[in-house]
């Protein structure tokens, strides 16, 4: 059903996520609540550093057998860059509305918006653009 090293993959992308998710939330919360910034530039922020971490864990350990070093990393650094200006305009829209529509904290509302931006958007895309498998690789895993 389900291929060991795809779980694993799977697993490793999770942990790259938590750590720069865990760096985005925690300085989104100290911008908003100590600078006083209002959470969408907070979230616009913070999400650039998580980013850059995000990007760095998955290029030199989640996905480097997957496409190894044989992509460029200009090429992946700007498909990177799309998938997150797009997270981040998901998760500052997503965060916005549940504050104003249902007045949810934003902290919680992030915490929502998150979850599903992460599986349904961020992950698809940087495990199969980004990180997009060397077709040579797969014959090679094959045989």
């Amino acid at each position: 059903m389900f291929k060991k090293k795809s779980i694993l993959t799977f697993l490793q992308a999770q942990v790259a996520a938590f750590v720069g998710g865990i760096t985005d939330y925690g300085l989104m919360i100290l911008l908003t609540e100590v600078f006083k910034l209002h959470f969408t530039f907070s979230i616009l922020i913070s999400g650039t550093v998580g980013a850059i971490i995000n990007f760095s864990i998955n290029r030199f350990w989640v996905f480097k057998n997957q496409s190894g070093y044989s992509s460029p990393i200009n090429s992946q650094l700007f498909k990177f860059a799309l998938v997150v200006l797009g997270s981040i305009s998901l998760k500052s829209f997503g965060t916005l509305i549940l504050q104003q529509s249902f007045q949810i904290d934003y902290r919680i509302g992030r915490l929502i918006t998150d979850s599903f931006v992460s599986y349904g958007f961020n992950y698809p895309l940087i495990k199969y653009w980004v990180f997009k498998t060397n077709e040579k690789q797969n014959a090679i895993e094959s045989n």
